[in-house]
């Protein structure tokens, strides 16, 4: 427990009993929470966090339960959904009642809290109302003030209590490598364009914040994969052309058992097309945020305890190759039960099992994917 402060001793015992940790996988790093491991080496870990009314029983911070395991375990969160288009401008207008509880809950705690997204590019996930939006006469004009007082104005209401901003989130197209057409790129004339005025304007109003171009492009080898990364590549490299002014590029890690292979040759086919793409973006000098972990088990056996530790040592490979870029330092799961995962309904696994994705179990047991991780931050080279 050396360099733990009171409250982060007594939060990780509370918690350890709430949760009913105990032997096994965990053994090793019981009474340490993975953002006290990943701190010793000058990373921080967080999770998302979901709005908690009105049924608390998820995962949100008014489920005690979840409660209690973020304490223990997290010093960042960002909102799953709350600060999407979709709920903050369900409407026309702006309602940001259920941000504003996170943002209560997260300064309340102390943690670092991010803001995902201030534009979430693909189409489909539009309000119905900003698909049929009419732009007017003079669209480009339109579509620049309807974004830049979106951004100011959640800029504004936050203020430093949000240290890094999703700016925008994937607005390249994977199967074609190209920015997403939609109503409001045509509208403003230039995807390229609309993007530097929503990273612009950020910068303008929060000249604190972590300015991130946040994407899932996947270390897994495929034609759409890579498609996707040098799609990517030519963003970041317009970005730095352009002076837009980008800091980051957030990685979601949405990492994928998704081939009836052993781990080592699914890591050995990935590793090395994977690095060149981080060395080409940290050459452009970008930092790296891993925004969004979590493990699709879907060609795993059903057998559970193999299936924990196929994911465990998946996501051990991964993040050891991701750690090793000292231009990463925050990384967050996108949440942290199974329960609660997005990918069971999402991505369903053939035997209809629960996705075992997260590192604690529907009981909030602490699985091998936690044990990974700890493992993963313990022996990552220093910031």
């Amino acid at each position: 427990m050396t360099g733990l402060t009171r409250r982060e001793m007594l939060a990780a015992g509370a918690a350890a009993a709430a949760l009913g940790m105990s032997g096994s996988a965990t053994a090793q790093h019981e009474f340490a929470g993975l953002n006290d491991i990943a701190m010793r080496k000058g990373l921080r870990f967080g999770s998302a966090v979901a709005w908690g009314q009105p049924n608390a029983d998820r995962a949100s911070f008014a489920n005690p339960a979840y409660a209690a395991l973020l304490e223990r375990d997290c010093g960042l969160l960002v909102p799953e959904n709350e600060l999407k288009w979709q709920w903050t401008r369900h409407t026309q207008g702006y309602n940001f009642a259920q941000f504003d509880a996170i943002a209560d809950y997260a300064a309340s705690k102390a943690y670092k809290l991010r803001g995902h997204t201030l534009f979430w590019a693909p189409q489909k996930w539009f309000p119905e109302w900003l698909v049929s939006h009419d732009f007017g006469a003079q669209p480009a004009k339109a579509a620049e003030a309807l974004l830049a007082d979106h951004v100011r104005t959640v800029c504004k209401r936050y203020g430093t209590k949000i240290y890094s901003y999703d700016v925008v989130n994937e607005a390249v197209e994977p199967s074609t490598g190209a920015l997403r057409d939609t109503v409001v790129t045509r509208a403003f004339g230039s995807g390229e364009a609309m993007l530097d005025m929503m990273f612009h304007t950020a910068k303008a109003e929060a000249p604190h914040a972590e300015l991130v171009y946040n994407d899932y492009m996947s270390w897994e080898r495929g034609t759409e994969d890579e498609t996707h990364i040098t799609g990517v590549l030519k963003l970041l490299e317009g970005f730095r052309k352009r002076g837009t002014p980008v800091d980051t590029l957030g990685i979601q890690s949405h990492i994928r058992l998704l081939k009836d292979l052993p781990v080592a040759a699914i890591v050995k086919e990935s590793e090395g097309p994977w690095r060149k793409f981080l060395d080409e973006v940290t050459a452009m000098g970008y930092k790296l945020a891993i925004t969004e972990f979590d493990v699709n088990d879907k060609k795993a056996p059903t057998d559970i305890a193999a299936r924990d530790a196929m994911v465990a040592d998946y996501a051990k490979a991964y993040l050891d190759v991701m750690f090793s870029y000292k231009q990463l330092k925050d990384v967050l799961a996108w949440g942290m039960v199974d329960k609660y995962s997005w990918l069971t309904g999402f991505d369903p696994r053939a035997d209809k099992t629960m996705i075992r994705g997260c590192p604690y179990d529907a009981e909030f047991k602490a699985k091998p994917l936690r044990e990974a991780m700890a493992s993963a931050f313990l022996g990552a080279p220093a910031r």
